[in-house]
This record gives structure tokens, sequence and C-alpha cells, in this order.
């Protein structure tokens, strides 16, 4: 099995997987508990993203200069501040640590 293979399949799975999510009944979906669920995994699969892509390298756990720039990240998102200001500040924590690396 190639590359394209695994792609196609993964495709069509992806498809299914989507025509199902329609075929469910609008009451189902409309109630609190799974609408709620669905918002809270939402939530829980970005993190789960952004924790991979931020401290994983390959198989190995990497704590370097990422790991405080997202914790500033972080505070500053629970106070609210600007987003460009976020982004702005994390950049420049993680270039103030590896520039004294």
């Amino acid at each position: 099995m190639t590359a394209w293979h695994v792609v196609l399949l993964a495709s069509i799975v992806c498809f299914g997987l989507k025509v199902l999510g329609y075929l469910v009944p609008a009451r189902l979906i409309e109630r609190p508990a799974p609408a709620r669920t669905v918002d809270l995994l939402t939530v829980a699969l970005l993190a789960a993203l952004i924790s991979l892509q931020t401290f994983a390298h390959g198989q190995q756990l990497q704590l370097d200069a990422r790991l405080p720039a997202v914790l500033v990240a972080a505070i500053l998102f629970a106070l609210r501040v600007p987003f460009i200001v976020v982004i702005v500040a994390a950049a420049v924590v993680a270039a103030g640590i590896r520039a004294l690396s």
C-alpha cells in the first residue's frame, strides 16, 4: 500500500464520517448534553494538537524556548489581552530565551 492509497482511503473515511454526521437526527444534537460535549471535545482536541505541535519532536518530548512562550501566551489570553499583543509577547519571550542560550 503506497502513500497515495493511504491518502485516498483516509479521504473516503472522512467523507463517510461527514455523510454519517448529516444522517444524525437534529433532535439528538440540539439537546444540552451532546451540544456541551461537542463544544468541550473541540477544545480538548485543539489543546492536544497545540501540545503535540509545541512539545513533541518525533517520538520525544522536547522542552525548549517554546514552553515559556506558550505559558506567557496562556497567561495573556487569561487576562484578555488583544491577540496581536499575545503573539508578539510570546515571540519576544521565545526569541529572548533562544538568544540567551
